[in-house]
């Protein structure tokens, strides 16, 4: 059984923080604004977290309230898709089904997911999320956008852009020069198979091209994906070595600051497909949508 709050609540959120007022939120659900804020307050209880600052006219999300939406927005966007396949079970449309991690889907691709409709009629895009990469050729997706050296065996690989990394932390920590680095919490995450590679984009890599012997960059906090990573850095908890685009919303929105240099290259994301797979009609309408969104866009900063 799923320890989940009510749905009820979770909805009220969601509303409220896409429509970034709780009367919106309120009209929509067709509940008053007292409702909307009732469920809120709950929400917050429960999970022991502030989602929203309140003032006399408006409402903002706190740095825990936006990563939650972020998540929720995905949930929710996919339960709505199930519930128009079963009401419409004479009308079933072609799937064509992308893999990435979870950080990526629900930073870069579920804000994009609307474009694949519009440029693809008749089909649906389904957005596998996970760390682990999908087996392709077993079937668990059609295609998988991965990040590496370009390199995948028995796959074909098209280059989409590298990603660039940076030292970002909550503007709480106060972290103005690379010599505070020194009493602040590193936040590190584990890379898997790419461990060891040149163009990781590690503390160690990051202080030698800095020339910086102020701090240790061995020590700090190790968190086990990039959406941990960077939970950890907006809840205030460290600096984290961040990719550039995944985090474009909260340096955008202040919930993340990026204090000094250098930026590093990091490893290079590409479309991926099984060798032979290039015909495959869904094969083929991913690999057009995706490299139209993200091959021109050199830092793929996500959109919206």
């Amino acid at each position: 059984m799923r320890a989940l709050p009510s749905l009820v609540s979770l909805r009220a959120f969601e509303a409220a923080a896409r429509r970034e007022s709780f009367k919106l939120a309120a009209a929509e659900l067709g509940v008053t604004p007292t409702a909307i804020s009732h469920q809120i307050r709950g929400l917050e209880t429960e999970l022991g977290l502030r989602l929203f600052t309140r003032k006399a006219r408006e409402v903002a999300l706190t740095p825990q309230g936006l990563a939650l939406y972020l998540d929720l927005r995905v949930a929710f966007d996919s339960m709505a898709e199930a519930v128009d396949r079963a009401r419409r079970p004479s009308e079933r449309k072609q799937a064509a089904t992308l893999s990435a991690t979870v950080a990526f889907t629900s930073r870069a691709l579920a804000p994009r997911a609307e474009s694949f409709r519009g440029q693809n009629p008749g089909w649906d895009l389904r957005l596998h999320a996970s760390d682990r990469p999908a087996n392709l050729r077993a079937g668990e997706a059609d295609a998988a956008i991965r990040c590496g050296v370009g390199q995948y065996s028995g796959q074909v690989a098209t280059p989409l852009f590298t990603d660039r990394y940076a030292p970002v932390c909550s503007p709480r920590l106060d972290i103005r020069r690379p010599k505070h680095l020194a009493g602040a919490t590193l936040i590190h995450r584990e890379w898997g198979p790419h461990a060891n590679g040149p163009r990781l984009p590690s503390w160690r890599r990051w202080a030698d091209e800095r020339g910086s012997k102020s701090f240790d960059p061995e020590v700090g906090t190790v968190v086990a994906d990039e959406e941990s990573a960077i939970r950890a850095a907006v809840a205030g908890q460290g600096v984290a070595l961040a990719s550039l685009s995944l985090v474009a919303s909260e340096l955008a929105s202040g919930a993340l600051v990026q204090p000094f240099g250098p930026v590093l290259d990091g490893l290079q994301y590409d479309f991926v497909h099984p060798l032979g797979a290039e015909d495959r009609p869904a094969v083929a309408a991913l690999k057009d949508w995706v490299v139209a969104e993200f091959a021109a866009e050199p830092c793929s900063l996500p959109r919206g």
